[in-house]
Parts: C-alpha cells; structure tokens; sequence
C-alpha cells in the first residue's frame, strides 16, 4: 500500500509538473480578434480599423518610433506593414530581416506605441516600388508567368512567405502580438482573374503558419475577379466610398466595411505636376466612414522616400520620383501639416466607446543646412568599367545576373552608308556614341528604338549606354527586363550588317566598385556619364534637403547611402537626407550624373522643393510631338454614349476592327460642362481579354491639365483608376469635342474597350457621348 501511495503521489507530482511546464510554454493571448456578422471584434467588442499605411522600408529605422507615435496622434489604431519580397530575397535563397529589413521589430516597435498591425506580405504589393515587390531574379525565366500557377513561381512565392511565417507568425494577436490581419495578394482582380491562384496564395500563408483572418483587396471594379469565399473582401478606392461600399455588398452580404486603400494623395512621376491631394474631399469620404463605422487604411499616411534603386514605374512607363511624400497628412520628412491636423481633429470626433483622447505629436526632427560647396573630383564612366563579357549576340539585364543601373554595350561595325541601329526595346534610357561621338538617343517613354548611323569610311566603335529605371510595378507589364532587348540588329535597307565581336559591361553601381572609382580634378562639367564626388561640413546634426536643380539625371550617395534618383525635369528638385546618415563634420557626397551638372555644386537646404516641373530641360524636346490628324475620310467603328455614373462600362464592337491607333472622340458631357476625363481605358483583344499596355504611348491628345494638376493623357493608359486625364481647365477650358489617340505600336485586334469614368461623382469631366475610330492612317508623324 505505501509502495502504491509513493507511486500515486510520484504520477501526481509529474502530471502536475508537467502541466505546470506546459502552460508555462504556451502563452494565453491577451486579446482575440474576429471578423463578425456586422463588426470587426477585438475582444468581442466592436473594433473600427483605423489603419495608417507606413512603409518602414521608405523610414530610416532610427526613425520608425518617432513615426509610429506620430501615427498614433494623427488618430490611427492600426499601422499596416507592407512588405516588399525583393527587399528580403535580393538573391534567390538569401533572405535579410535585419536593420532596415526587421519587420519583426518594426511590429513589436508599434504594439509598444499601442497599435495594432495589418500585416501586407505579397508576394506581391505594387506601392510604385521597383517590380511591385517582385524579385528581378523571377525574369532570368524568359518564359515566366508572373502572379499565376506557373510552378516556378508559386514555388518562389511559397519559399519567401514560409521565411515571412518564421518571422511574424508568433506576432499575431493569437500568441499576444500586434498583428490582426494578414493579406493575401494585392488587387490581384485588376491583373487577372485566376481564384485557384489565390487560393496557392491563401495556402502558402496558411501553411507558413498565419491563422489570422486572411483578406483580399481590390479596386471597386474588379472585385469580382479572382474572389474566394474564404478570403474577407475589402476595396480600395480615393473617392466615392459610398458606392464603393455598394460594390463590395455584392459580393459581402453581411461582414464589417472596409476600405483596404484609402488615398490621401497621389505619387510623383517624373515630369508631371506633384500632388498634393485635395484635402476637402478627403475629409468628406473620411467621414462618410468614420460615421457608417466602416474601417480604413489611409494609403498613405506617411510615405516617406523610395531610397536607393527602389523606387517603381508607372505603366506603360512612367518613372516614380524617389519622394514619396504622396500629399500625406505626415510629410516625406515625418513633419506635421494641415491633412495632419484636419485629419486628427476629424478622427477626434469619432473615437470609440471607452477611448482615451489622441496623445499629441512628439516634436519634429531637426534640421539642418549647409552652404553651397564645389565638387571637382571626377570619375569618368567609360575610364572606370568593370570587367567586359564578350559575346556575339547582346542580350538584356538580367541574362548577365544583374539587378539594377546601367549596361554599356560595345562592338564595331565596318565602314559603309548610312544604316539603322534598331532594338526590340531599350529599356530604359540609351545614348548611342560612334567613335566617342553621341550620335542619338532612345527613350522608352517615346518608344523611338530606331537610330540613324551616318556614314563611315572606315570601321567605326559603336557604343550603347543603357540606364536603367526602376522596373514597372503594375499591371502585366511588371514583366520588365532592362537593358537593350531582342532583336538587337543593325541593317542597311533590308540586309542586316555583321558587327565585331560585342563587349557588354554590368555596372550595377555596387560599393565596392563605387570604391574603386579613379577620380580626376574636373573644373568643367562633362556631358558624359561620371560620378562626382566631394565633401561638405555639418556643425550640428539634422534632417536636410540636398539642392539638385543645377544638375542633369542620376543618384545621389551621402557616406555610402544612395538617397535614390534626381531628374532635372522635376517637379522634384530636392533630395530628403535623414539625420542617422550625416555626421558632424565632413560628410562625402557622389553624385552620379549622365548629362552634365549646369554647375557642380551642391547645398543643403531646410525646405524641400517637390512642385516645380522643367518640360525645357527634357532631353527627348517637347513632350506631345507635332502631329497632323487624318479623319477626314475615316468613319468611327462605333458611336455611343456612356451610361452616368461611376462604374466600368465594357463596350464591344460589331465584329472585330484592327488598327495602330485607338482614338476615342469625347463629344458631350453627362453634366454639360466643357471637361472631359477618363480614369482609365483598357482595349479588348479578339477573345475579350485586356491587352498589355507595354508598347503604348499617346499619339495625340487635343487638351490635357499638367499646371493646376496631374491630369496628362497617359494618366487614361496607366491602370490607375484614381487619377485621371482631364482637359485643360487652369488657363483655357477649351470645349468639346476632346480628342484622345493611343499609339498601340503596331496594328491590333480589337473586340471593344473598357472605360473607368472620373471616380468623384461630384467632380466635372464624365463623358457622354463618344466616337470610336480604330485604324492605321488616324495619324501623319
């Protein structure tokens, strides 16, 4: 009997023991989070979303406390971490979370300053960031399928979130962490319409260990494509969340209302007016929402600065600027202005049952100037090129291994007549130098990719500078390799002329050939591409704005940090400098540059300039070429008109009609005024399916708004469907008719288009009745 006691109490001492360690190892979450019949419920309680779109890759991570709290004052419960795949995976395999790349710590920074997080992985993401987050790597693959089942892909996108899961997957509100959400895809319905794709997508974050509500985000129009039950909708909009709301109820009969995107401003493309974002019709969509009790995530409420190589392009190609102020209620600098205070006070009348009022902004970050200093060291590109590969047939960026800068391609070719140097594509900058001399250029946004050789009477070195942009970050043609691609010939009426044997040289711009760099003393500015370099004095510590307006094109390094792209043509002239990247005393300074500084100088300033366009300085001349019209004996393939409101309206044509342009003839407007816009056009192949916008660009537009704002014609072309064209209103209002001709690049079938109208219901320009004319000969160059 005492035998059995002893061994009765020695079970129970290792039962109770037991227990105690495993409770011990499972911590009880503090909070619980669910997605009701009527409400999101933290705690079983009602919980309103009010998310702010921060992306801590865009903040200096010295900096991402003092953003979160501003976050928090600005009225927000919630900060919403994108993450980008090809800021962690820049090598197929290596993955970096740390410094800059610690999204862990960035979670655990917000829940400490009180906020919640809604997690946004990807794999994909847009945010005008190089290839929408994608991995350039993906496109070594020339036959990749891109956000689809292709294997190669799901595969890739499985092994990245997997590393994600291992990272954030013990912050969910589950384990006692920040994290309330997570998002699968983003605005997949605008690229396709594949739901088992998604649901790869779904299951590569389950697997990697998410059990957080999972949701998808779309454009009010594409809702629909791809949607899966077991993925919670949201939409995203900049306007009208009424009717927003009302197409997301088609397909979300009961649930909470959220807006996954809501846009506070817009982003900056290089040559088109900067945007500040109409701050009256933000705060009465705003709202709209704060009274309905529907969640929202201000995209962005602080956007901060695409540093180094990251910053995207718009579709078919329109280069971001690197400022990504956005027209944020918080500055690229993380300062406050009036959205910030509009937006708080708003957000005040509005707080939940049982909230504590807003706490105050912390105090902004200093600043701090210097005077203008002389650059004189000088490093000529040509002089300092790495090791050539040699070829017999050229081929594009990524075949070499390369991620991102520039390619200078190098042959001979014999003497003989006047020839052409024509390419499949040269993306997206190229200079053409025969023996030394610039004999033309090739810019993607004109697509000109034929060149004229002159005459030789001897054989003659041809040289081909290729710069890079950021890869396009929307829409199929995310499918962007850089560099000169095929067919890559010179030919001579129709023989093709054989060249020497080809040099291509990768310069990606990395530090350690940057350290490498044989510099001269230059007391003259040089048209060709180099780095300058030198040094200017801080006595005190503080943000500044670097003055680039006396220089051409090209990358700013401050003590090894690439602050990312200048361009002349503006509307940015300045460059945000973080305090955490200067030092007291000297600080050196490249500046990489491909046509030619005005002066080599540079000063640091305290105010930046992001509103101040220079179309004189653009090296391909004026941007609408002249152009002479031909329809007089061209019949339109359709007239119409346009249903009110604001929702897509598909269009098809009797039978098919094939043509180069696309010309849509704008002839009255539902509310009778002069204006007219279009948010965006999409063509219809002969199976119904949207065409790539890759080879497009404008070929005419009778009148378009780029001084009071954004509203040029290629906003109509971009996938974008919160900016828009609009008609020339802020010196002349010319009146109907409004012409608009697209320039497909070759002639295409067509079945019939798709029209996105303006989205403000309140706002003039929606189009009534239109013309359609699809053919060859609409336009003499």
């Amino acid at each position: 009997m005492q035998k059995l006691k002893l061994l009765f109490t020695a079970a129970f001492l290792l039962v109770s023991l037991l227990t105690m360690l495993s409770s011990c190892g499972t911590k009880q979450p503090d909070h619980t989070f669910e997605i009701g019949k009527h409400d999101f419920l933290l705690d079983n309680e009602p919980f309103q979303i009010r998310c702010s779109e921060m992306h801590f890759a865009r903040v200096p991570k010295e900096y991402w406390r003092h953003r979160l709290q501003m976050n928090k004052a600005l009225g927000m419960n919630t900060v919403s971490a994108y993450m980008f795949w090809n800021f962690h995976e820049r090598t197929p395999g290596e993955f970096t979370f740390e410094g800059q790349a610690d999204v862990a710590e960035f979670c655990k920074m917000a829940q400490e300053e009180g906020l919640w997080v809604i997690l946004r992985p990807g794999p994909y993401v847009c945010a005008e960031w190089e290839m929408g987050g994608l991995p350039w790597w993906l496109l070594k693959h020339d036959d990749i399928a891109l956000r689809s089942k292709d294997p190669r892909f799901v595969e890739a996108s499985r092994r990245y979130l997997k590393e994600v899961g291992k990272q954030l997957a013990p912050l969910q509100v589950s384990n006692g962490g920040p994290i309330l959400m997570v998002q699968v895809e983003n605005e997949y319905g605008f690229y396709s319409d594949d739901a088992e794709y998604m649901g790869e997508m779904r299951q590569a974050i389950l697997d990697a260990g998410f059990d957080a509500p999972l949701f998808a985000c779309n454009p009010k129009h594409t809702l629909k494509n791809g949607y899966r039950a077991d993925l919670f909708p949201v939409v995203n909009f900049g306007a009208d969340p009424k009717g927003a709301f009302e197409n997301l109820r088609e397909i979300l009969p009961e649930g909470p209302l959220m807006c996954g995107e809501f846009y506070s401003g817009w982003f900056d493309t290089w040559g088109t007016p900067h945007t500040f974002g109409n701050i009256d019709p933000y705060l009465r969509d705003m709202e709209y929402m704060l009274k309905e009790g529907a969640s929202f995530s201000i995209y962005m409420a602080h956007g901060g600065t695409t540093f180094g190589f990251w910053a995207g392009a718009d579709r078919p190609f329109k280069p971001d600027c690197s400022s990504y102020d956005y027209g944020a209620p918080i500055n690229e600098a993380g300062n406050t202005t009036p959205k910030f205070y509009a937006t708080r006070d708003l957000v005040s009348k509005y707080l939940m049952p049982g909230e504590a009022a807003l706490p105050e902004p912390p105090a902004p970050m200093p600043l701090t100037t210097f005077a203008e200093v002389s650059l004189s060291e000088f490093a000529p590109l040509f002089e300092n090129l790495p090791k050539a590969v040699k070829t017999d047939e050229p081929r594009n960026m990524e075949f070499y291994d390369q991620a991102r800068g520039s390619m200078l391609y190098k042959t001979t070719l014999p003497a003989g007549p006047v020839c052409h140097f024509t390419v499949g594509a040269a993306n997206d900058f190229a200079w053409i130098y025969m023996d030394g001399e610039e004999i033309g250029l090739m810019d993607r946004r004109k697509r000109n990719f034929d060149i004229t050789i002159p005459a030789r009477n001897k054989e003659v070195t041809i040289e081909i500078f290729v710069h890079a942009m950021g890869r396009i970050n929307f829409g199929k043609e995310v499918h962007d390799r850089k560099g000169l691609n095929a067919p890559i010939k010179f030919v001579e009426g129709d023989k093709e002329l054989t060249t020497g044997a080809w040099e291509v040289y990768n310069i990606d711009y990395n530090d350690q050939w940057l350290a490498s760099l044989d510099y001269s003393e230059q007391s003259t500015s040089n048209e060709k591409p180099g780095i300058w370099k030198g040094t200017f004095e801080i006595d005190q510590l503080g943000d500044t704005y670097l003055d680039v307006s006396s220089w051409g094109k090209g990358l700013v390094w401050v003590n090894g940090n690439c602050l990312g792209r200048y361009w002349n043509i503006g509307p940015t002239q300045t460059m945000y400098v973080p305090a955490p990247w200067l030092k007291k005393g000297e600080n050196e300074i490249l500046i990489l540059d491909m046509l030619g500084p005005e002066k080599m100088t540079i000063s640091g300033v305290d105010t930046p300039v992001l509103d101040q366009l220079r179309p004189e300085k653009d090296f391909a001349g004026a941007k609408r070429p002249k152009v002479d019209l031909n329809f007089s004996s061209t019949d339109p393939v359709l007239s119409s008109s346009f249903k009110p409101g604001g929702e897509t309206q598909t269009v098809k044509f009797e039978g098919n009609n094939s043509g180069r342009y696309f010309a849509i003839e704008a002839i009255s407007s539902h509310d009778g005024k002069p204006y007219a816009a279009i948010a965006e056009l999409d063509l219809l192949d002969i199976e119904g399916n949207a065409i790539s916008h890759q080879n497009w660009t404008i070929a005419y537009v009778s009148s378009e708004e780029s001084i009071g704002e954004n509203g040029v014609a290629e906003n109509a072309i971009d996938g974008q469907t919160f900016n828009h064209w609009h008609s020339r209103w802020s010196s002349t209002s010319p009146g109907y008719p409004h012409l608009l001709i697209i320039d497909l690049g070759a002639e295409t079938s067509l079945s019939g288009f798709s029209y996105v109208p303006r989205m403000d219901e309140n706002s003039p320009g929606r189009i009534k009745e239109y013309n359609i004319y699809v053919g060859n000969e609409l336009v003499k160059r």
